[in-house]
């Protein structure tokens, strides 16, 4: 999952589909909740600023959900 609030940034790492890597994105902290929905990530790249909610509320709410608890930030 890469979570950024610029669009560009994004884009570049969505390349990473092209190498056959599953890649989920979110513009912001509250958008990569929404998309959580149960998934387990292996990775999750996030922005430390941004609107909504920060990278830091994100991991720190992630480690909230059942099946996360064991997430290293």
């Amino acid at each position: 999952m890469v979570v950024d609030d610029s669009a560009s940034i994004r884009q570049v790492v969505v390349s990473l589909k092209s190498q056959g890597y599953n890649v989920v994105v979110a513009k912001d902290g509250a958008d990569a909740l929404t998309k959580l929905d149960g998934t387990s990530f292996q990775l999750v790249i996030t922005d430390v600023n941004m609107p909504n909610m920060d990278g830091i509320t994100l991991l720190k709410e992630i480690k909230q959900k059942p099946g996360h608890a064991q997430s290293r930030s």
